[in-house]
């Protein structure tokens, strides 16, 4: 993961069929990725969107 996936961990995602999903952007807070989303489903309905938090793997 690197550096800028670490400090942006707010992740709008697209969602595919057969569990797949497509990033569309990284935010820093989530209130941030929620203003994206609400833009996202008003300019496409059709489409199915998420945000999803992405945490670095721990080092074990």
């Amino acid at each position: 993961m690197t550096y800028r996936e670490r400090i942006t961990p707010w992740v709008v995602v697209r969602l595919l069929p057969n569990m797949q999903r497509v990033v569309i952007g990284r935010f820093h807070r989530r209130s941030d990725a929620e203003g994206h989303l609400r833009f996202l489903r008003q300019q496409i309905p059709d489409e199915t969107f998420a945000i999803i938090f992405d945490c670095p793997p721990s080092n074990l």
